[in-house]
């Protein structure tokens, strides 16, 4: 885990050194028109959505499975079978959507690929030692990282996105972060066209859209705890 997370890091580091030495090059021009608006919109739905995702497969398999020795079903691995990958792949897009150029979609898409396709089959490989019946059954029902549509309609979104608030506590700061970041390189051109103006109409977005996300995830944490209740008798 630890090799994982330093690769990661060195990924993430190397790229933000890159864009920040060739911002043009990378990073969408503002133009402030109905299609920009409209990818920004879609940008942050995906980003929060893939946090959510995160966020529950991480707390869904740290609270059912201890010390990784039960092979996990439910909640969002009865989805797709690499929910945290799913999550991370929506954030990506989604910061792609926002300020990068549409190219960069498929650099993006090349370099998730790379980065974690021979990890999941590794990881594949492990789980298929370790629950030889289970597993082999369990990948027949369920995707490995995009979800089926008839899954998504067919499951109540709570049985497929569990959420508790105490999970989100470790990671709100990560997610303030990146919308942060995202309001910063974001904004950088647009002060230049419009000044102060365009940097506080955009954190008034970023806030209000930060606000919808935690209601969201309220109201998902009290579902998740009523459906968890034991049914009176």
């Amino acid at each position: 885990m630890k090799k994982r997370l330093k690769l990661n890091g060195i990924i993430m580091v190397s790229a933000a050194l890159v864009v920040t030495f060739f911002p043009r090059f990378f990073l969408r021009a503002y133009s402030g028109g109905i299609r920009e608006e409209i990818l920004e919109a879609l940008g942050f739905a995906f980003i929060l959505l893939g946090q959510i995702i995160r966020v529950s497969a991480r707390g869904y398999k740290a609270e059912h499975s201890r010390d990784s020795q039960a092979l996990i079903q439910g909640g969002p691995y009865q989805l797709v079978r690499n929910p945290m990958y799913l999550g991370i792949f929506l954030i990506g897009l989604g910061v792609i959507l926002v300020i990068f150029k549409w190219w960069a979609v498929v650099v993006f898409a090349a370099v998730f690929i790379l980065r974690y396709i021979l990890l999941i089959y590794q990881e594949e490989k492990k789980l298929g030692a370790m629950f030889p019946r289970a597993y082999p059954e369990y990948c027949r029902k369920v995707p490995r990282i995009f979800p089926a549509l008839s899954s998504v309609i067919k499951l109540d979104i709570i049985e497929y996105l569990p959420i508790r608030l105490i999970w989100f506590k470790k990671e709100i700061g990560s997610i303030l972060t990146l919308l942060l970041l995202i309001l910063l390189v974001g904004s950088v051109e647009a002060m230049a066209k419009e000044g102060w103006r365009a940097y506080l109409r955009q954190s008034v977005w970023i806030f209000f859209t930060f606000i919808l996300f935690i209601i969201f995830v309220i109201l998902l944490s009290k579902r998740t705890n009523k459906k968890d209740e034991p049914s009176a008798n």
